[in-house]
């Protein structure tokens, strides 16, 4: 159906291509960016004949170039990358090394050139160990880890190699661990018969009972990445640390794939502090939720439900996720005529000139991780998650909203909302282009948004 729908020559044809094209254009802003069409990159791999050339030549200090993508997403996934070196988590150098490798919006040579950097960096890094250099082991295995990351989110769900990346980050991530000083346990949540993966930490040498922070992520975050965003920070600071995911996550898919989105965080979110309440480490006068992303919406859903939460930080506020996509796209998918549909399986039969292979696929990915049968299933399934008023009133704890001013018009509209309707004393801010952190979660400069956000809380918890 969807094939003859792009090649047969009658009028709706354009009509209905630009409709897909700008449907799908929206698909990827629950996780760290928002799909936009990009242009072919003429960005090559260096040759050893230009690297001889250089050189012989020797007009220059070296072959780098700080150049990234034509593709808005593509450089976002690039920002990403290259914000968590604040924490171990890449090397500048490099990054830009494997950008060169790269085609702009070709998620293919994305995965080829992370997957490939992973391999050589576990390879070093477990040469390191065998030699006894715990330090340089534990800190190569770390960007092995999150390289894996990197190629896993451009890796379509339908594939296997998705699950097979997702598991090689979280082993790197676990040998790593045991190369590191703060105490470090692996977690299984009970979400009926299926364990939800969770990792608890806490800083070398505690004692006592702890002031703890909890974090979710969100679409397409993961444990690993979260732990070298805001993790680290936060042991640094003194806190006890538990990560966690629920159905539909990163972490989740990989060791249970059928397992989608639920509406109902607020379900995960009792396990996670019931475990967390049942250790004797933990204070329950000082247990704070902080959200990244999508986790916007999981840890606002949670704290509306669960007082057990004693402060919260939604990086963003999250309250309306139907609304929150619906925007980046510029219509309601949930509304579109049942003749532009288009399911799973016709994703492949859509030329590039209508949607490029990364919006393609992450619209896939979409449709998959919410369990939905088509596009605009999946758009009206979206509409069951969000936080009305009255729940948001029922936050009592203090709050603080994160944005940034370069997220768009909702995203600030869905910040300010949060923060008009939740009951408790509630503090705020709006990171800047000058700050370098006016993106989605701060991802050009996590130092700051980590001390924005931790600093707030240990004033909350101070005494």
């Amino acid at each position: 159906m969807l094939k003859r729908y792009f090649t047969e020559g009658d009028p709706a044809v354009l009509t209905r291509r630009r409709f897909i094209a700008a449907a799908m254009a929206g698909t990827a802003a629950l996780g760290a960016s928002f799909m936009m069409l990009g242009r072919p990159s003429t960005t090559q791999t260096p040759t050893r004949s230009t690297e001889e050339d250089a050189m012989q030549e020797g007009l220059e200090r070296g072959l780098t170039r700080v150049k990234g993508f034509d593709d808005a997403e593509m450089d976002f996934q690039l920002i990403r990358q290259l914000g968590s070196a604040r924490y171990g988590g890449a090397s500048v150098g490099e990054c830009l090394a494997l950008a060169q490798q790269i085609r702009s919006g070709d998620p293919a040579s994305w995965v080829a050139a992370f997957a490939a950097a992973a391999a050589r960096t576990e390879a070093d890094a477990r040469q390191r160990a065998s030699r006894d250099h715990r330090v340089s082991a534990r800190d190569q295995l770390l960007v092995a880890s999150n390289s894996y990351r990197a190629a896993e989110y451009y890796t379509s769900v339908a594939d296997p190699q998705h699950v097979a990346h997702g598991l090689k980050s979280r082993e790197c991530f676990l040998e790593a661990m045991k190369l590191q000083d703060h105490v470090f346990e692996v977690v299984s949540l009970p979400y009926g018969n299926t364990p939800l993966p969770a990792y608890y930490m806490r800083p070398e040498k505690a004692s006592g009972r702890g002031k703890t922070l909890m974090i979710v992520s969100g679409y397409d975050g993961t444990l690993e990445e979260t732990y070298l965003a805001y993790g680290k920070p936060a042991l640094e600071r003194g806190y006890n640390l538990l990560l966690f995911a629920g159905p539909g996550q990163m972490d989740t898919l990989r060791l249970h794939p059928g397992l989608t989105f639920i509406p109902e965080y607020e379900r995960v979110g009792a396990l996670a502090l019931d475990h967390l309440l049942a250790r004797p480490e933990t204070d329950p006068a000082r247990i704070a939720l902080m959200g990244i992303s999508f986790g916007g919406y999981f840890a606002t859903r949670m704290a509306a439900h669960d007082s057990r939460i004693r402060a919260l930080i939604p990086n963003s506020p999250i309250v309306n996720l139907h609304d929150y996509m619906a925007s980046f796209v510029g219509f309601d998918p949930a509304e579109m005529p049942d003749a532009d549909d288009f399911r799973p399986q016709d994703v492949d039969q859509i030329p590039d000139e209508v949607a490029p292979p990364q919006v393609r696929e992450m619209s896939r990915n979409l449709m998959l991780r919410f369990g939905q049968e088509s596009f605009k299933q999946t758009y009206r399934r979206l509409r069951d998650f969000r936080v009305d008023d009255a729940d948001l009133e029922r936050i009592t704890c203090p709050t603080l909203a994160l944005v940034g001013s370069g997220e768009g018009k909702e995203p600030k509209a869905q910040f300010d909302r949060f923060l008009k309707h939740v009951s408790g004393p509630s503090t705020s801010h709006v990171f800047d282009a000058v700050e370098g952190a006016d993106g989605h979660c701060q991802s050009g400069n996590l130092a700051y948004s980590a001390a924005v956000s931790m600093d707030w809380l240990d004033e909350r918890f101070r005494g």
